[in-house]
């Protein structure tokens, strides 16, 4: 993985409930949101373009399910 990546500092929604099903974000990249599954934070991140992150929150959020 990228050492950028690595070295940010990666946080959970605060819905999370502990399971660990969970995604993880992090910001430091102008400009993209790097996403990656909590349970394997050795693994691949995805690094999506801020506004697509956005509105996939938003479409999330307006069918209730955070």
């Amino acid at each position: 993985m990228n050492s950028t990546i690595d070295n940010m500092a990666w946080r959970k929604s605060s819905y999370s409930n502990g399971t660990g099903d969970c995604v993880e974000v992090a910001n430091g990249l102008p400009g993209f949101v790097p996403v990656r599954d909590s349970k394997v934070r050795n693994g691949a991140a995805l690094v999506l373009p801020a506004g697509a992150w956005s509105a996939f929150v938003a479409t999330v959020k307006d069918h209730g399910r955070v």
